[in-house]
């Protein structure tokens, strides 16, 4: 009987490779026969359907009512209700076209107050019991901020298109553009409330970013040029140089297309570099500005061009507006951009200058350390609190009327030891309705924005204050501004505030947050970001164009 040798499995996979080994492979017909096969797949696939393409890829239509928020509920194709997925909606109303050289106190602006959804008991029912646990009466909707996006790219074709214009007539072209913005009633980055009108903001913010180019200056010596101070309540003028200086995106090293000029100086620098303590002279200060300034006018065509109403400087030191006094043009014509933003002084002029947020940074490298977690309104159990230094002709006066009159009137001087051991100035905020904001030597004050970062309504008290960012803000929305003279009428003025419209602006707090971070690396619509917008809205604002 002959035996039938059997080999081991290996030895005949190697066999069966090698023998394969010898063809060569056309993977051109291979890779073509396998798309054939999946297009007449798909094709056969698709006419077997029961139902059309758009209904399996599509969201059905909704019916959409003008009048109210409304919830809407996503039907399944087989008549089955998915009680998970009801959303609530919101519309806003329309905003007016207006001019770019409307004034900002004028009543072009049209006041849109988001309603607060209502949940009906039907959907209550079919909540499940964890969201339902979330709804509160005395609490917050949950609402969150709109997402932040990176720089939105420009076409090519726009890009080439605008810069064949020579700066003035770029500007020309982008006041009008503004002029005929395009009716905007909802945005997924921009929360609609916040703004006095917030078609014309988006479309003056997009042609900025189309459009702006900034030449900075490279004379001047440190410390009190080019080197950023970054710390403390006067930090917004050194984190400004800072980003601007490494700014890509609008600096440009060609002065001849640039349609703003940077003086990258520090206020704050120039008061510790030259001011002799205890003297109380502010003059060598002012000159020394003024000497630059002619050194760039002696150097440079650009200011001479313009007598410096296309520059611009960026101080929040409590003295830069009175740094600028001994040389004329520097002070009449250029942009300045203050913290001190007051009216009364003479030196600030509304809608040419722009008062810039006055934010303290504690960490330099972390700018947005103890930003938010601010607690919900049911776990705010006192009504108004302020602490800090007497100073100023306000602060006495506050603290005069309230400071131990009242149990829900939180109203210190600084804040005594027993009082912080058992509950800290940042903790007093983030557990207060309200944070009293009241001027100290001068208008501005650190604690508006601080306020804003601990989702606290700040209660402003400061006459003849520009507010930051008014050019585009709307801050009825989310802030409450007392008179001096109504001080001792505080609790009245605050108590008379509905709850309704006191949730309201609780929630606007929080979402213009976004809009007053420092952000290491500048993101859309971010403080950066919103500075710039002003200093470029008001350049277009002096702009006189043809009707």
């Amino acid at each position: 009987m002959k035996m039938v040798s059997r080999r081991p499995a290996s030895a005949l996979m190697r066999q069966i490779f090698q023998h394969c080994a010898l063809y060569r492979i056309d993977w051109r017909k291979i890779f073509f026969a396998g798309a054939l096969m999946t297009i007449t797949g798909v094709m056969l696939q698709t006419l077997t359907l029961p139902y059309p393409l758009n209904k399996w890829f599509l969201s059905p239509p909704v019916t959409v009512s003008l009048d109210e928020p409304f919830n809407v509920t996503i039907e399944l194709t087989n008549n089955r209700v998915n009680e998970s997925r009801v959303q609530q909606f919101q519309l806003l109303e329309a905003v007016p076209n207006v001019l770019l050289n409307s004034p900002a106190e004028s009543n072009f602006s049209v006041s849109v107050e988001p309603k607060i959804p209502a949940v009906s008991v039907q959907t209550r029912k079919s909540l499940s019991r964890r969201r339902r646990k979330s709804i509160d009466v005395g609490s917050k909707p949950n609402h969150t901020a709109p997402p932040t996006a990176p720089h939105k790219t420009v076409p090519f074709r726009l890009q080439k298109f605008v810069g064949s214009f020579k700066p003035n007539q770029a500007l020309k072209y982008a006041r009008k553009e503004i002029n005929h913005a395009p009716l905007v009633t909802d945005d997924p980055e921009l929360y609609a409330p916040l703004f006095l009108n917030i078609s014309l903001f988006k479309r003056s913010y997009e042609l900025m970013e189309t459009v702006l180019k900034v030449y900075i200056y490279p004379d001047g010596s440190r410390p009190i040029f080019h080197h950023p101070h970054l710390q403390g309540i006067y930090a917004s003028e050194g984190w400004f140089m800072k980003l601007m200086e490494g700014n890509k995106q609008f600096v440009t090293k060609d002065p001849e297309k640039a349609h703003l000029f940077y003086l990258p100086y520090s206020a704050r620098q120039l008061e510790m570099a030259l001011y002799v303590p205890e003297s109380h002279n502010l003059k060598p200060l002012s000159i020394y500005l003024r000497n630059y300034v002619k050194k760039i006018a002696a150097k440079y065509p650009f200011w001479n061009r313009s007598h410096g109403s296309d520059h611009f400087l960026v101080a929040c030191h409590d003295w830069g507006p009175y740094t600028v006094n001994e040389h004329k043009e520097l002070s009449k014509n250029t942009i300045k951009v203050l913290c001190n933003a007051d009216l009364s002084e003479g030196v600030f002029v509304r809608g040419k200058d722009v008062s810039l947020p006055e934010t303290t940074i504690r960490t330099p490298r972390r700018p947005l350390r103890n930003i938010g977690g601010g607690k919900r309104v049911s776990q705010r159990p006192i009504l108004s609190f302020f602490a800090g230094n007497m100073h100023g002709r306000v602060r006495p006066t506050l603290l005069k009327h309230w400071h131990n009159k009242d149990e829900d009137m939180k109203i210190y001087g600084p804040l005594p030891a027993r009082v912080s051991r058992k509950m800290s100035y940042i903790q007093h905020m983030k557990s207060s309705k309200y944070c009293i904001c009241p001027m100290g030597y001068e208008v501005n004050s650190p604690r508006i924005i601080e306020a804003i970062y601990y989702e606290c309504v700040p209660v402003i008290i400061a006459d003849n204050f520009v507010l930051p960012l008014s050019e585009v803000l709307n801050w009825s929305a989310f802030s409450v501004i007392v008179a001096e003279k109504d001080i001792p009428n505080l609790k009245e003025i605050l108590l008379a505030i509905p709850l309704k419209r006191y949730l309201t602006m609780q929630i606007n707090v929080k979402m213009v947050q976004k809009h007053f971070i420092w952000n290491p690396r500048p993101i859309r619509y971010d403080l950066f970001h919103m500075i710039l917008h002003s200093i470029w809205f008001n350049r277009l604002n002096q702009i006189q164009i043809s009707t």
